[in-house]
């Protein structure tokens, strides 16, 4: 992923979940997200530079048809026509806000597969948060942030198809192998051209992952926060070592069964 804070159509801005036991669920994230010498993510779940990259919200009466997944917010060129295309490609809208004129300010959408998304406008540069003349490098990957976002279904080359339409993402390929058969899963990219997501086929490296935009969060000492997963009463579902040993990737449940990868930062 590029950049944080880059007003482009089809940038990630952040992701929002509204959840029950939310004392608990702060808890929880605040212990898993906070380890390292260094953390990258302070207890109350901005990151180290105060900045509110994840929104950890009580599930309410307003929030009760929300299902219970970490939800992107991706930037579009217009919220409604994006609305209006989602619904004709099979798609269905959880919330739509709009303005006293009737514009369409932003809106939370289902794919397909049940994968909930939110929507909103490309953000002008000026409303960004500063971030201390840090914009790219070694020292960006410091930060909390979202550093990538995937979705893993059965049908990646419909879904690809529904979110170039929906978002205005454009697709480059990524060669994969399965018991030594090809295929292609998705990279999505943004209007600059740069990578914003992944789409990929339920198979293969990615078998077993729920059919969920799982958003990667960076931690300070992966091996730690996946011990404290468990004790806080959630679930590795899958974790993967590199070359070296150490923990590479980390796809996990949390206690109230909302998933997301954590790597290390």
């Amino acid at each position: 992923m590029s950049d944080l804070f880059v007003p482009r159509v089809g940038g990630i801005l952040s992701a929002d979940i509204a959840v029950p036991e939310h004392e608990r669920e702060v808890r929880f994230y605040s212990r898993v997200l906070g380890t390292g010498e260094n953390p990258l993510w302070r207890e109350d779940l901005m990151n180290n530079r105060g900045v509110p990259i994840i929104g950890l919200g009580a599930r309410s009466a307003e929030h009760a048809d929300l299902p219970l997944q970490w939800m992107p917010h991706i930037q579009v060129a217009d919220v409604a026509a994006s609305v209006e295309r989602a619904l004709d490609l099979g798609g269905s809208e959880l919330m739509h806000a709009k303005d006293d004129d009737g514009a369409s300010q932003w809106a939370v959408l289902l794919d397909p597969n049940g994968a909930a998304f939110g929507i909103m406008p490309v953000v002008s540069a000026e409303a960004f948060p500063p971030t201390e003349g840090v914009a790219s490098g070694k020292a960006t990957a410091r930060m909390g942030r979202i550093s990538w976002l995937d979705l893993t279904v059965s049908d990646a080359s419909t879904t690809r198809d529904f979110y170039r339409q929906v978002v205005g993402w454009s697709v480059q390929d990524v060669e994969m192998e399965d018991a030594s058969e090809r295929y292609a899963d998705y990279n999505m990219l943004g209007d600059d051209g740069n990578p914003a997501a992944g789409i990929c086929h339920a198979r293969g490296v990615n078998r077993d992952l729920p059919p969920v935009w799982m958003i990667y969060l960076p931690v300070g000492d992966l091996a730690e926060s996946l011990s404290r997963v468990r004790e806080g009463g959630g679930k590795v579902i899958k974790a993967t070592r590199g070359k070296d040993g150490e923990y590479a990737y980390a796809a996990v449940q949390d206690p109230v069964g909302a998933c997301l990868a954590l790597v290390p930062g």
